[in-house]
């Protein structure tokens, strides 16, 4: 087959790119990999097998996906693989003990949770937060581009955006999740509750303002319902308050609050509505 100038210089510039680049699909499939050896080391519902002495070849096995990975970032990052991988594995006890009251919190928060197995194994909320916890460690470690992996795996797993730069206390409660979205330097105290649709956003999006805490800070034992919007880095929610589903909120609230966004019922005359609504969608 006979090419052109033009397609000859397309194929060699793409060959130079792939040979100088870091990020192939296989960095993102082996992190989804080492996602699933881990949920399967921490919690026996996915354990590939049930035996003893498997767990401590599980852990050595995840530190070892873990230096492959940070290695295949050539020339993303200068931090230790193996410090890095280390420093990680012994913080598996810290992690699992999180999850396992985000858990517990899950099933005492929900009427219709039968028990924590249902929560560990069924529940979105509880995945997005596990992954969360995860990628959370890595971020602080300085780890690139992993921890983002980890939480878009979240994301289309689960319909939960959790930044893994976010602090988030524990418990956590996620009830339902679909729609969450806690942005990057998002602070959420302890025992916090939080149902579907609710954004944890900043007011600006410039680039320039990225090193800046641009998201809220939810204080402990805070209740926030369905689709509110909470914005800004300045906006903190006090402890002990309750956000009322679809709230808007870009200023700070008191401890001890409760933000309604009312509704107006108003009785209709009977001159209104004489002919039909025709609704097309």
């Amino acid at each position: 087959m006979e090419m052109s100038h033009n397609l000859k210089s397309f194929i060699t510039d793409l060959q130079n790119k792939r040979e100088l680049h870091a990020c192939t699909i296989s960095l993102k499939n082996n992190t989804v990999s080492f996602i699933h050896s881990q949920i399967g080391l921490l919690f026996p519902h996915f354990a590939e097998k049930i035996e003893n002495k498997s767990v401590p070849q599980e852990i050595y096995s995840i530190k070892d996906q873990l230096i492959k990975l940070i290695t295949s970032l050539n020339g993303l990052t200068k931090i230790n693989a193996e410090h890095v991988s280390q420093h990680y594995i012994e913080k598996l006890p810290e992690i699992h003990n999180k999850l396992w009251l985000d858990a517990k919190a899950i099933y005492e928060g929900d009427p219709t949770a039968e028990s924590i197995d249902e929560v560990i194994l069924a529940y979105p909320g509880f995945m997005a937060i596990l992954i969360y916890r995860l990628a959370h460690e890595l971020y602080k470690l300085r780890v690139p581009i992993i921890p983002r992996i980890m939480s878009e795996h979240a994301h289309q797993i689960t319909g939960v955006d959790i930044h893994p730069g976010a602090v988030i206390g524990s418990p956590f409660f996620i009830d339902h999740g679909t729609g969450i979205v806690i942005g990057e330097t998002t602070v959420i105290g302890n025992n916090v509750k939080m149902y579907q649709g609710v954004t944890l956003g900043a007011l600006s999006v410039k680039k320039e303002l990225s090193q800046v805490k641009r998201h809220p800070t939810i204080e402990d034992d805070v209740i926030i319902y369905a689709q509110s919007v909470i914005l800004g880095g300045n906006t903190v929610i006090g402890k002990n308050s309750v956000i009322g589903g679809n709230s808007w909120i870009v200023q700070s609230i008191p401890p001890d609050s409760v933000v309604n966004n009312k509704n107006e019922v108003r009785i209709k005359t009977n001159k209104e509505f004489e002919e039909p609504i025709n609704f097309i969608i």
